[in-house]
C-alpha cells in the first residue's frame, strides 16, 4: 500500500543536526528537479525579501518564513514526519505509533511537496516554505515543473498494490495515476454526515485518523475494494463502488458526524 499525503503549511523548526543531503532523499530520480527548485528558492529569498514574500504568497506576518528559506542549505535537517505539523499530522500522530506501525509508515507514506516533489516520512529535510502553487521566476509553476520527473519516478514507487490518494488538489496535479495504476487507486472525500458537505477540519483530521487506523491495524488492502472493507471493519462509514470504466480511480466518501 502506498499512501499519498499533502504537506502542511505549518512546519516544525529545523533540527540541530546535520544539514540537508539531497542525495540521501528517497526517490533519487527526483534529485535534479529538487536541485533546480532548491537553488532558485534560496536565490529568491537571499535577494529581495519583499519580492520573495510576493512570489511565495506570504503575508507581512509571515515575513520570517523567507529567512527560513535562506538557510535551507545550512539548517539542521530532521525526519519529514517530524517537520510536517497541522490537523492531518496531529491526527496521524506518527510519534505515538507502535514500532510495527512506524515501520509500516516508513514504507507506505509519501508526502508531496512543492520543494522536494515527494519524500518519505523518514527522509531528513529542513523546515521550509514553498507550496505547490508557487510560480518561481525561472522555473515557473511548480506543479508543472514536477509532472515529468514524477511521471518517471512514481510508477515504480506505486508498485503493484493499493494507492490511497489523500492529497489536496494542488498536490494531486503534480502526479496523476494513469492506466493500470489508476484502477487500483482510491481517493477519499470526507463529508459531514448531517449536511453531506466537505468541511476542512473534518477532512484533514479524519484523513489523518484513517491512515493511523490502517497503520495500527496492520491492514494491507490489495485494492480499493479491500480498502472499503478494511475501513468498515475499523468502524468508518464508507460509501463508494467500483467505477464504471477500467483504469479510473475509485472515489470513496467517508461520512463523519463529529470530530473526537
Amino acid at each position: 500500500m502506498l499512501v499519498l499525503l499533502p504537506p502542511s503549511e505549518g512546519k516544525a523548526a529545523s533540527g540541530r543536526g546535520a544539514p540537508l543531503k539531497l542525495e540521501s532523499l528517497s526517490l533519487p530520480g527526483l534529485t535534479a528537479a529538487r536541485e533546480a527548485v532548491l537553488g532558485e528558492l534560496v536565490e529568491l529569498c537571499v535577494g529581495d525579501e519583499d519580492k520573495a514574500r510576493e512570489v511565495l504568497g506570504l503575508s507581512e506576518g509571515l515575513r520570517g518564513e523567507v529567512a527560513k528559506n535562506v538557510d535551507l542549505l545550512s539548517a539542521g535537517a530532521r525526519p519529514a514526519g517530524q517537520v510536517y505539523t497541522g490537523v492531518l499530522y496531529d491526527a496521524l500522530g506518527l510519534a505515538s505509533l507502535d514500532a510495527g506501525a512506524k515501520k509500516r509508515a516508513a514504507r507506505s507514506l509519501l508526502v508531496f511537496s512543492g520543494l522536494w516533489g515527494a519524500v518519505r516520512v523518514t527522509d531528513r529535510i529542513p523546515s521550509y516554505r514553498c507550496s505547490m502553487g508557487v510560480k518561481l521566476p525561472g522555473l515557473g509553476a511548480l506543479g508543472a515543473h514536477w509532472r515529468a520527473p514524477m511521471a518517471a519516478a512514481l510508477p515504480e514507487v506505486a508498485g503493484d498494490g493499493l494507492v490511497l490518494d489523500l492529497r489536496s488538489a494542488a498536490y494531486a496535479g503534480a502526479w496523476k495515476p494513469k492506466g493500470e495504476i489508476a484502477g487500483r487507486t482510491a481517493t477519499v472525500r470526507v463529508l459531514h454526515a448531517p449536511t453531506r458537505k466537505v468541511v476542512s477540519h473534518f477532512n484533514k483530521a479524519t484523513k489523518g485518523r484513517i491512515v493511523r487506523s490502517l497503520l495500527s491495524a496492520g491492514a494491507v488492502p490489495a485494492g480499493p475494494g479491500e480498502l472499503v472493507e478494511a475501513l468498515r471493519d475499523l468502524g468508518y462509514v464508507v460509501e463508494g463502488a467500483a467505477p464504471a470504466r477500467v483504469g479510473v480511480a475509485w472515489a470513496l466518501d467517508v461520512l463523519v458526524d463529529e470530530i473526537h
